[in-house]
């Protein structure tokens, strides 16, 4: 069965980018001229994905915007002579999108959106999982999630990876590697010298149903989250498989100011 649609959870209140978030959804703060979540999105539709989940927050309203028609902008390029312009703001082509509302109270944590979206993922379906607030960036124009689809066999787990220095892997989920290079387990912000490799977990997934499922029951961890990764851990501990594929390009965050202004600077510096 082909990969055709993604969830992407954009619900989140940015509290690292307060104030600029107070009125911006984190998601759609600029990386360039576009906002980041479009990175995500354009990366989804390069890959073959035509049905997109957004998991939004109750007041989301910039998201929808940006993805639909603006009649009054169309008819001032129109008549300014600024047509050629109109293909910049057209609404996306050959792709459905749908708005899942997340409430601002209740559980938090990375498995609550993907919970929310199971009732609509069939039994037997694998979906792509991805952050809205981080993405890979391919200065050629290619897809990451086409490689992650590519790498990991039909029926099965995959998630994308990436190298960090040693001693910054306290920051990050830490994947744990079987013999074979298969994934074991993420370990949450490992001391350097107890990490189990430099490869950290990036978000950005291939997840069958049953671990979609197991997304609603996780428990919470010790800082009180539900968190994804608790999810694929136990889908690997039930004895599943997944697939862990480096990735090529890199790897941006515009959660934190400082990580959102690098991925300004690479963006522009090489486009």
């Amino acid at each position: 069965m082909s990969v055709t649609r993604a969830i992407i959870p954009v619900a989140g209140w940015g509290t690292r980018r307060l104030p600029i978030t107070k009125t911006i959804e984190k998601c759609m703060l600029p990386i360039g001229n576009r906002p980041l979540v479009d990175y995500v999105v354009q990366d989804c539709l390069k890959a073959g994905i035509n049905d997109i989940y957004f998991i939004v927050g109750e007041q989301s309203t910039q998201l929808k915007d940006y993805y639909r028609s603006n009649i009054s902008l169309n008819d001032y390029l129109r008549r300014n002579g600024k047509a050629d312009k109109l293909g910049l703001v057209a609404p996306l082509g050959g792709v459905t999108l749908h708005y899942i509302v997340q409430p601002s109270y209740g559980k938090y944590g990375t498995a609550v959106p993907i919970a929310l979206a199971a009732p609509h993922i069939n039994d037997g379906e694998s979906v792509v999982v991805l952050m809205g607030d981080d993405f890979i960036y391919n200065q050629d124009g290619s897809s990451e999630v086409a490689r992650l689809l590519e790498a990991t066999p039909e029926g099965s787990c995959g998630l994308l990876a990436t190298k960090v220095p040693k001693q910054d892997v306290n920051k990050y989920g830490v994947i744990e590697l079987d013999a074979e290079g298969n994934y074991v387990r993420s370990i949450e912000k490992p001391d350097p010298e107890d990490a189990p490799s430099d490869l950290i977990n990036i978000s950005k997934y291939l997840l069958t149903k049953e671990v979609i499922d197991l997304a609603a029951n996780v428990a919470p961890a010790p800082n009180g989250e539900y968190q994804l990764p608790d999810a694929v851990n136990q889908y690997v501990a039930n004895g599943g498989q997944v697939k862990v594929t480096s990735a090529v390009g890199q790897y941006l965050d515009g959660g934190s100011v400082e990580g959102w202004l690098h991925a300004n600077n690479v963006v522009l510096e090489r486009s």
